[in-house]
């Protein structure tokens, strides 16, 4: 048994990321670990404060404050929104050694995290925008 709390068929999610306008690789990206191609995604160029969320089921992975740019041509983050956000899996695909991120709530695959971060965490959180919603700040 998996140890995500959400669990859905395909089909499921598919209806679902369709029901939220999620773009056309987002499917693929989330559920079967694709990588969308740097410097094309939506939020790798996204600098509005808010808050960064799984695509998928909503959850809260990132704040804009430990967004930066990282050059990659994928959005970065310093840190999780929450500890328990996300779910490390060591990944040896494509004749590498790499940790996976996934969305600790639905397993969703968000990216890679690397230890080659400029602030205090020295993490890179190197995300697909595909995997990722987005919550504007509230103006109060």
């Amino acid at each position: 048994m998996s140890q995500n709390t959400i669990e859905k068929t395909d089909a499921e999610w598919k209806a679902i990321l369709a029901e939220k306008g999620a773009e056309p690789a987002a499917f693929q990206v989330t559920r079967h670990a694709a990588t969308e191609r740097p410097h094309t995604g939506k939020f790798n160029a996204h600098w509005a404060n808010g808050s960064y969320n799984c695509i998928c089921c909503g959850a809260k992975l990132f704040d804009s404050a430990t967004k930066f740019d990282a050059g990659c041509g994928w959005p970065s983050f310093s840190e999780a929104a929450d500890p328990g956000a996300i779910r490390e899996i060591i990944d040896t695909s494509h004749g590498m050694r790499r940790v996976e991120t996934v969305c600790a709530k639905c397993g969703a695959h968000l990216g890679h995290v690397f230890d080659d971060g400029p602030s205090e965490t020295g993490l890179r959180y190197c995300m697909n925008s595909a995997s990722l919603g987005f919550e504007p700040a509230k103006q109060g």
